[in-house]
């Protein structure tokens, strides 16, 4: 089984990813959504935490193997990035939503240099927004973001012309039609619901509506 196959599973095992195409789900954004996506619940399960750990592990050290600093998105990437950061032996940092509102005022936490050079990690990749507002801090302390690993991307073409645009290289572990090929072969959706599922990432800001 290949591992974007393997992360899907997991995924949909621990309930970290729910599909409702009947019921649907009503985002932050007040998109209408089939599918809910929470990574945080990875961290409660050692064995799945493991394997993402080694997916990134092995993304890393494929295709970045000069990178100086691991950083972590706030909040969901933190303890995945320190996971990673420490099987490498590699100094951590954490990026904000928003800079502290007192003291230092800080958009990036930890210690990192100009110049050096970091891979941002990331638990989930929507249209990109707050991936890239993480990168552009970095960008803005002069730091070289040799690119971003995630572990899930609904795949939004938005998504994709957006990292393009802003120059920025992304992995993700699984992917959204991995995971609709698992949870079909797994029953965790009927055929009459594929559609539906195919149809909603297509335009998931008109979706309902």
């Amino acid at each position: 089984m290949k591992r974007e196959q393997i992360i899907a599973q997991n995924l949909l095992q621990i309930k970290a990813i729910k599909l409702s195409p009947s019921n649907y789900f009503t985002w932050a954004s007040g998109w209408n959504s089939p599918i809910y996506c929470d990574n945080r619940k990875t961290l409660s399960f050692p064995e799945v935490r493991k394997e993402i750990t080694k997916g990134f592990v092995e993304v890393v050290k494929e295709k970045y193997p000069n990178v100086e600093v691991i950083a972590g998105v706030a909040t969901g990437a933190i303890a995945l990035g320190v996971l990673v950061a420490e099987e490498l032996g590699l100094p951590f940092i954490y990026i904000r939503s928003a800079a502290k509102g007192h003291g230092l005022t800080n958009l990036v936490e930890g210690h990192v240099e100009k110049g050096q050079k970091v891979v941002v990690i990331e638990d989930l990749i929507s249209t990109g927004g707050s991936s890239l507002k993480a990168v552009e801090a970095l960008r803005d302390m002069e730091c070289d973001v040799l690119g971003m690993a995630a572990i899930f991307t609904y795949g939004f073409k938005a998504a994709e012309e957006n990292f393009e645009k802003a120059n920025v290289e992304v992995t993700t572990l699984s992917n959204y039609n991995a995971m609709l090929e698992c949870a079909l072969e797994q029953d965790y959706i009927a055929n009459s619901e594929l559609e539906t599922l195919k149809e909603w990432r297509l335009s998931p800001e008109t979706w309902k509506k």
